[in-house]
């Protein structure tokens, strides 16, 4: 499967949550499309939650994640196709929750940096990229692991900007 449909999105529970809620069907640059999306449900979310909320959502989503990302990426036959974004979804999650508080402008730095290093996959993100490359449990926990590098090299750049 090249590029999946919104048939195959709603065929299984984990499809639709590996496909961030339909945001992985766009056509042109999935993942950042499913960056976007995690960024308005965080606002969306963000109103009604604290830091333990936040933290179990991380958590849960990463575990709820994982096996969707696996499942999915066996039913496509591509060990990590583009248009699975929950891994964009919960990493970006992670860096908007630790940067908060913050306005637009930073959270729109915090996006471009994001999507900067999820993109250029060197460091971190190549290491883990290689290394958990593959179906079953060890490519999903892989499809995920390099969106957390991502995440990590973010929030590191901006501690350094704001310090």
């Amino acid at each position: 499967m090249i590029r999946p449909t919104l048939a195959f999105a709603l065929a299984h529970p984990a499809h639709f949550i590996a496909l961030g809620a339909g945001s992985g069907l766009a056509r042109v640059a999935p993942g950042t499309v499913g960056t976007l999306w995690a960024w308005a449900a965080f606002v969306l979310l963000q109103p009604f939650m604290n830091d333990v909320g936040w933290s179990a959502l991380i958590v849960v989503g990463t575990l709820v994640g994982w096996w969707a990302c696996t499942v999915t990426a066996q039913h496509m036959r591509i060990a990590d196709s583009g248009h699975i974004v929950w891994d964009e979804v919960v990493a970006f999650w992670l860096v908007l929750w630790l940067v908060s508080p913050a306005g637009f402008g930073d959270q729109l730095v915090a996006f471009a940096l994001f999507r900067f290093f999820d993109a250029v996959k060197f460091g971190p993100m190549a290491w883990a990229d290689r290394t958990f490359k593959g179906f079953g449990p060890r490519g999903g926990f892989g499809i995920l692991l390099d969106d957390f590098a991502a995440a990590l090299c973010t929030l590191l750049v901006i501690a350094a900007w704001r310090y």
